[in-house]
């Protein structure tokens, strides 16, 4: 449910007030919400100076994050919010495949068997038909 208002409102957010001004807007907005409840849950901002020490290429997520965001927020107001929620989870399943098949990110190896192909291709093509008018 979230996913769906986020295209939404972040749609009708970036025509406002241009795609980066709100993308830049949510990311600080999350920052501020993400620290109070670090704070509250966890009395400290000791979890930010760990994550600091951790490789690099695990600090990622963050810009994922925001591809996520502005692709949602581009894509809503110019194919709707339908065809942007189908292609974000076909493109996320399929990609969750490949990660999967392949161990990437160091994530244990889980096979990609026929029903699973079937699903993802059945996926793509319900996101494919969504985009038709």
């Amino acid at each position: 449910m979230a996913g769906s208002v986020q295209v939404a409102v972040m749609s009708r957010f970036g025509d406002r007030v241009g795609i980066l001004e709100a993308l830049a807007f949510s990311a600080l907005g999350t920052a501020v919400i993400t620290g109070v409840v670090l704070l509250a849950v966890r009395h400290s901002f000791g979890g930010y100076a760990a994550a600091s020490r951790q490789p690099p290429w695990l600090w990622i997520g963050a810009l994922m994050g925001a591809i996520v965001v502005f692709t949602i927020t581009f894509a809503g107001p110019r194919i709707g919010t339908a065809a942007t929620i189908g292609l974000l989870i076909a493109g996320q399943l399929a990609m969750g495949a490949i990660i999967d098949r392949y161990g990437l990110f160091g994530l244990d190896r889980i096979a990609l068997h026929w029903p699973r192909i079937l699903g993802l291709v059945l996926l793509g093509v319900g996101a494919a038909l969504s985009l038709k008018n």
